[in-house]
């Protein structure tokens, strides 16, 4: 190994002397207000040496102006090689730089974002592009062609409008499968998918531990198609912490559709009204018996 590629543990005399001009070369890159104090001196090689100072800039507390100097092998005369600053121990310094495709979170994007998939992300899969259609002199094409005349000629009899159509065709069928996309989901993102679902809207949660039934037997929930028909659903409970939220079957809230019926009140009893029973209405009660005694209208008119 050559001496140019080793670090001298001792540095060089005359350019660790070079104090001044190092000094000289900070303040000329930062000005004097910004240069500090002599920290030290680093040998970075063979008549390699950087002179650190404090700065005085508030923003930049704990970093430090490195100025390297070196010299020409036989030679007397310092020369600068770089003015930069750098952080020291105690200084505050950003967090190492992460892509953004590792800092993103679910909810980060806003609207009018864009995000990328990769070409070979593991969460899809290749979906039914066209590729595979059968070539224009196929037996299967002309099939579908016989079918689309098949079926305009039956629709000219009906009296409908005979439009041209693509029933047969191939494209047609894949589309209304649902199959017309270039990429689906893989088992793989199947998987995520559902573990992110079960995470939050499982039956591990401290809702589902304290629901008195599960949403597979709720009336708010709405079924979902696909393979994920049998473990997920829809809740759609307005009242509910899952509205419209993809939520486990073994999820549940204090929603559920059959927790606490309200009972229906009972209707009141039907008035009793006696018809055949006199009962006496005396107008004038006896204060002194405390009974109801009945008083003759004529004697209280005098005609008696």
């Amino acid at each position: 190994m050559s001496a140019a590629t080793t670090r001298s543990r001792t540095p060089d005399r005359l350019c660790a002397e070079a104090v001044d001009f190092a000094r000289a070369a900070a303040v000329e890159a930062a000005g004097a207000a910004a240069v500090g104090e002599h920290l030290g001196v680093d040998a970075e090689g063979e008549r390699v040496v950087t002179h650190y100072f404090a700065t005085k800039e508030w923003a930049y507390r704990g970093w430090r102006w490195a100025v390297t100097v070196t010299r020409a092998s036989r030679g007397k005369q310092v020369t600068l090689d770089e003015t930069v600053l750098l952080p020291g121990q105690d200084a505050l310094v950003a967090p190492q730089w992460v892509p953004w495709s590792e800092r993103l979170r679910p909810g980060d994007m806003g609207p009018g974002d864009l995000l990328p998939t990769d070409e070979d992300d593991l969460r899809l899969e290749p979906g039914w592009s066209g590729a595979d259609e059968p070539a224009p002199n196929s037996a299967l094409v002309a099939a579908a062609e016989a079918l689309v005349e098949d079926v305009t000629a039956a629709e000219a009899e009906s009296g409908e409008l005979a439009t041209p159509t693509a029933r047969g065709a191939i494209a047609a069928v894949a589309e209304e499968l649902g199959l017309g996309r270039a990429r689906v989901l893989s088992r793989l993102g199947l998987h995520l998918a559902a573990d992110r679902w079960e995470k939050d809207y499982g039956a591990q949660t401290p809702m589902a531990q304290a629901a008195p039934a599960s949403c597979a037997t709720c009336g708010f929930l709405v079924p979902v198609a696909g393979s994920l028909s049998q473990t997920f659903g829809i809740c759609a409970n307005e009242f509910g912490p899952a509205d419209g939220r993809v939520v486990a079957l073994d999820y549940g809230c204090g929603g559920h559709s059959e927790a606490a019926v309200v009972p229906t009140p009972q209707p009141p009893a039907p008035p009793v009204l006696d018809e055949f029973t006199v009962e006496p209405m005396p107008l004038h009660p006896d204060p002194d018996s405390g009974s109801v005694t009945e008083t003759d209208p004529a004697e209280e008119l005098g005609y008696t």
